[in-house]
């Protein structure tokens, strides 16, 4: 079996396009596994319609128990919660951040912390191919835990299926499961826009994928709405030795296809779909290249 490759998809914010890539590159690609690592708020599964194979609850923190049984009613633990998650002796499972200062304090060892679902990992089939992504539950953290859950099960599926590639489509900004996602990755496409904030948002997560030694290229997505910031673009990467991957003009059908639940590839061949099958062809030359990182 040849060498597993992994392609992240990811952008400074949200809302640059980078799922809808990901579904296209997933309807281009031959011999690949999807895996869906934007866990706080997932969307891939809303074009792929994946069918849930396998479910795994995901327990990445803790929260306090209190057994009444053993409480002496001191109020201890109620005065060391910063977090307001104790009132009246009982703890608010919302609130409570499992810190475990109430347990530190009970005199009675009345209180322990336990781990509780936060979230489930999932192992789907999709119409493209075998796909790895999760759901954190509301107001939960952990998320890049739970994206290394994500990425371990894509790998356990390009074992199982002899496949040669993962698209990870990862989440916007660059938080902890951004750097989560950079793991291991050959290659990560920064998809940006030709806006002001869209230039701020690049260098941010360039920065950081640098940091991580992952080797980048950029696409400019929806390019022809500010060419002049477009440009902009182009001329900080060069600059900074990194290569543009493509552009992608705005094109109306590509909201027309997400309504329809489909991939743009699927749904239309217009320049839009021909600009993303370009990018496509480029990432695979750049895949098959060796690794390298920016001067």
């Amino acid at each position: 079996m040849s060498e597993i490759k992994q392609l992240l998809v990811i952008s400074g914010k949200g809302g640059t396009g980078k799922t809808t890539l990901v579904g296209s590159f997933a309807a281009l690609a031959k011999n690949a596994v999807i895996a869906d690592c934007d866990v706080d708020a997932p969307d891939l599964h809303l074009i792929l319609k994946p069918k849930i194979l396998e479910t795994q609850p995901f327990k990445g923190s803790k929260m306090a128990i209190k057994d009444d049984s053993k409480c002496i009613e001191c109020g201890k633990c109620g005065e060391v919660c910063r977090f307001n998650a104790i009132e009246d002796l009982k703890i608010d499972s919302i609130r409570c951040e499992g810190c475990g200062a109430c347990v530190y304090v009970c005199p009675t060892e009345a209180i322990k912390l336990e781990e509780k679902i936060s979230g489930y990992a999932y192992i789907s089939e999709t119409r493209y191919g075998p796909m790895a992504h999760a759901k954190l539950r509301i107001a939960e953290e952990a998320s890049g835990k739970l994206v290394t859950v994500v990425k371990e099960n894509a790998k356990k599926l390009t074992e199982k299926y002899n496949k040669e590639l993962i698209i990870v489509d990862g989440s916007p900004g660059i938080g902890c499961p951004v750097i989560a996602s950079l793991a291991g990755v050959d290659l990560a496409l920064i998809v940006t826009e030709p806006t002001i904030s869209g230039i701020h948002d690049l260098e941010r997560i360039l920065d950081v994928a640098n940091h991580f030694k992952v080797r980048s290229v950029v696409c400019v997505n929806k390019y022809d709405i500010n060419k002049e910031n477009t440009n902009r673009i182009e001329d900080f990467c060069r600059k900074k030795w990194v290569e543009v991957a493509g552009r992608i003009p705005y094109d109306p059908v590509v909201t027309k296809a997400m309504i329809a639940g489909k991939t743009l590839i699927e749904f239309s061949d217009g320049k839009a779909s021909i600009d993303i099958k370009k990018i496509w062809e480029s990432l695979s030359v750049y895949l098959c290249e060796k690794s390298t990182t920016t001067p």
